[in-house]
């Protein structure tokens, strides 16, 4: 009889190895991330290599049942801090005018949220952001608004344009050409997004924005369904790239409405990112000039990511480990 049962274990355990191989996964690794894609929690994403730093800090709130929102802020506040990340926070680079402007929103499960946008002197502009969503009846406050207000609430004032980046921005003066290319490093954000251990989700998007842009511009990340946007009992969804791009669609929104259509995260990002490409070509644009990159995580645990053109990663942490992933993309 013992032998029998031994006998039906093992052909059960080859019929699945046997299920697997035919869809290409071999190994034990594989097998694992096929199973953390269709849905685990706790759970953190986030965009571009710096996101692996960025969950570390993320997982230690979740792995010791924290809340997701906890974790968000803890998470983006990394890259914020962190002068060599030219992109985010500290160490961004400049507006055309010299000033670091930074830009940044939070939203939790309640659909509680907030935003700062072109906020100067502060070094992490995500904590101010969630100052607004508890400490006032705003959801967003921006430029001499926003500093005074993190001043009253204890915040710090400190130059934010270092060194290497006031040198980038003096060298850009001497021809003033204004042309974001894809992928370089000049207008990416930190977008995080977690599914904690009771199953609520929370979200957060910090950036200095596109280096050298006019002073007083904002893109999508402090924008509450462009660059961000969670509901609890959806998914949540990030994006990262060309903001003007992203605004143009509400594009995280529209990411999670897609999500409550039936369609799985990955499938979301695909159809956000097809109607960003339909209608740069209908605007006689060049695709290839534009990168824009959507996370997203639903109420599962299951996650998706796609962009327009390769070159995108993105960051995901759960019980199995932290990884960084190339993004599917559109333009090959």
């Amino acid at each position: 009889m013992s032998n029998r049962r031994n006998f039906i274990k093992t052909a059960a355990a080859a019929s699945v190895a046997v299920a697997l191989n035919s869809f290409g996964v071999k190994s034990e690794e594989e097998i694992n991330t096929v199973v953390s894609k269709k849905g685990k929690k706790p759970i953190v994403l986030s965009t571009w290599n710096f996101g692996i730093q960025a969950n570390e800090a993320a997982w230690e709130i979740l792995k010791n049942k924290g809340r997701a929102l906890d974790a968000v802020e803890a998470g983006v506040k990394i890259p914020e801090g962190d002068p060599t990340e030219r992109s985010v926070g500290y160490g961004g680079r400049p507006d055309r005018d010299g000033r670091v402007t930074l830009d940044s929103c939070i939203m939790d499960e309640q659909a509680n949220i907030g935003s700062v946008g072109c906020l100067e002197n502060i070094k992490h502009p995500i904590s101010v952001a969630r100052a607004v969503m508890e400490k006032t009846p705003h959801v967003m406050l921006v430029g001499d608004g926003a500093l005074q207000f993190a001043l009253s609430q204890g915040f710090k004032r400190e130059n934010l344009l270092t060194e290497e980046s006031e040198k980038e921005w003096k060298e850009w003066l001497k021809d003033s050409k204004y042309k974001p290319i894809a992928n370089i490093e000049n207008h990416d954000t930190i977008g995080m997004i977690a599914l904690d251990a009771d199953g609520n989700l929370s979200g957060a998007c910090t950036t200095s924005g596109m280096a050298f842009k006019m002073h007083g511009r904002l893109g999508d990340s402090p924008i509450i369904g462009a660059g961000l946007f969670v509901d609890n009992e959806i998914g949540a969804a990030t994006a990262t790239g060309h903001g003007e791009e992203v605004i143009r669609i509400s594009g995280c929104h529209l990411v999670v409405e897609l999500m409550r259509q039936g369609k799985s995260p990955q499938k979301a990002c695909e159809e956000a990112v097809a109607r960003i490409v339909k209608l740069t070509k209908n605007r006689n644009k060049e695709l290839k000039d534009i990168q824009v990159g959507f996370i997203a995580l639903n109420k599962k645990g299951e996650y998706g990511s796609y962009c327009i053109q390769g070159g995108f990663n993105y960051a995901i942490h759960d019980d199995t480990g932290n990884r960084l992933i190339d993004a599917e993309f559109f333009l090959k």
